[in-house]
Order: C-alpha cells, then sequence, then structure tokens
C-alpha cells in the first residue's frame, strides 16, 4: 500500500538526517525526531526505520541509511519481534568500532558519552 504524501514526506525526513550520522556514532529515535523537524514523533522514526527497504535500487535502502545507528533514548539497542535483529545491530556497530555492552539479561547498550551524536536541534514549527 503506498504511502500518503505526508507519511512519505517523514520518512524521506528521518532518513536523510540518518544518513548524517557519522561512522561510529549513535543516536536516539527522540534526536532524530527533533532533527527531522518532528519533535513529537519518535516512536514514528521506528517505523520508518521498520520500513527501510532492503532493495539496493530503492532511493532509501539498508545500505545507503545508517539504520545501526540508532537506539533508544537510555542508550539501548531496542527489542525487536526478532532477536537476531538485535544482535545483527551490535554486530554491525561493532564492526564500526562502537563498544556495545551486554548484560545478562542480554540488553545491549551503548554509552553516550563516549560515542553519542546529538547535533544542536533548529526551532520546529511542527507543534506550534
Amino acid at each position: 500500500m503506498p504511502r500518503s504524501d505526508e507519511a512519505e514526506a517523514f520518512f524521506v525526513a528521518v532518513y536523510e538526517t540518518i544518513q548524517q550520522i557519522p561512522y561510529g556514532k549513535v543516536t536516539s529515535y527522540g534526536h532524530i525526531a527533533k532533527l527531522a523537524g518532528y519533535p513529537s514523533r519518535p516512536r514514528q522514526v521506528g517505523v520508518a526505520l521498520k520500513h527501510l527497504s532492503t532493495d539496493p535500487q530503492a532511493e532509501f535502502n539498508g545500505s545507503n541509511v545508517p539504520w545501526q545507528r540508532v537506539i533508544n533514548s537510555q542508550g539501548v539497542i531496542s527489542q525487536r519481534e526478532v532477536v537476531s535483529g538485535m544482535r545483527r545491530q551490535a554486530d554491525v556497530l561493532r564492526g564500526e568500532g562502537v563498544t556495545v555492552d551486554e548484560d545478562r539479561q542480554g540488553t545491549m547498550s551503548v554509552d553516550f558519552r563516549e560515542f553519542g551524536w546529538f547535533p544542536a536541534v533548529e526551532d520546529s514549527d511542527e507543534d506550534e
């Protein structure tokens, strides 16, 4: 089912913003939402990533949008329907030199103080 123009604009803004995250750095869904101009929509950032194309011919896809660099606001790799998705994200981040710690419960986390990317956010009109 095709996306509405509004949803497509949101997805494009999210993907373009994620493309700015430097190699070896991570940021939060909420910070991506703010940078993209949608500060009240961090959960929808996750939805956009869930729908990121795997087709290398697509304008935005898993090879040109560094999806792995987006984690939750506590510095934790978010739970997935399939646990292997968390491990895959951790492995890709480790490949970029990011330290991913795992506790006894299987929670995988990244130290934002060392690896966080949080550039200043310009004012947004979204909530006005």
